[in-house]
């Protein structure tokens, strides 16, 4: 039963984002854009170099595609570059060159310490899947079946958007709700009977507009009170709490 998990009795599917919440590779994601941001502002700005900070990540990166993720920080500090390419070489400055820059860094870090999971996370799903809920992954990451399979966790989902299938799709990335939605539809359930797990502000804005039935922020960083300023209905530090009842 729903109400064993922690969610509204209407919910018949769960949408759960990947960095972060199911896996802990949320702070290597991070640590990609730190190197990333750093390297291209210390070669720009000289003397005069400010570092990319954790608060810039929460705030103009964390959940969002990457070009989109280039984007919304560079404008923050008032510095644009040409598009580019998609398949832009690393050392490009274009936005999908810095873009592609990271994602490489990114591998390289996944490549070299692995790849954890949250095993609260997966004990959750086993008992969600146990409830006969349906259930997505939602993810920008264009690296999001490696991950899974690294974890062996693929066959804990239902369906798969990431951000290989919203690039096809066309979907345009959180804040906005479309990737959410197209798990929704593609498990064949309204949004309003769907709830949705996310760890990033942007996520907490998807599921809000979105009109989703629940949303639930996981904090892993310290982030309560602007994860339900951003929209959750609940927030937790680990999705086990969830099991056994509601709050």
């Amino acid at each position: 039963m729903t109400t064993q998990l922690g969610l509204p009795a209407s919910v018949q599917a769960c949408l759960f984002d990947l960095d972060g919440v199911v896996t802990k590779t949320a702070v290597v994601h991070a640590a990609a854009w730190k190197e990333t941001f750093d390297s291209f502002l210390r070669a720009r700005d000289g003397a005069g170099f400010r570092p990319f900070t954790d608060a810039d990540y929460s705030r103009y990166v964390d959940g969002m595609p990457r070009a989109d993720g280039v984007r919304t920080f560079l404008a923050s500090r008032s510095v644009e570059l040409p598009e580019g390419d998609p398949d832009d070489p690393p050392d490009r400055d274009t936005v999908n060159g810095l873009g592609n820059r990271k994602n490489e860094l990114l591998l390289k870090k996944i490549r070299t310490d692995g790849v954890e999971a949250y095993d609260g996370t997966l004990r959750y799903l086993e008992a969600v899947r146990a409830a006969g809920l349906r259930t997505a992954v939602v993810s920008s990451s264009a690296n999001t079946v490696d991950v899974l399979r690294s974890i062996d966790a693929e066959h804990l989902f239902d369906t798969r958007i990431d951000g290989v299938v919203a690039r096809t799709r066309k979907l345009p990335g959180k804040p906005r709700p479309d990737t959410f939605l197209a798990a929704a539809h593609d498990l064949g359930v309204e949004p309003a009977r769907a709830a949705v797990f996310e760890d990033a502000l942007a996520g907490m804005d998807a599921g809000r507009s979105g009109h989703f039935g629940h949303v639930v922020g996981v904090d892993r960083v310290g982030q309560r009170d602007a994860l339900y300023a951003h929209g959750a209905d609940r927030v937790v530090k680990d999705l086990a709490e969830l099991l056994g009842g509601a709050e």
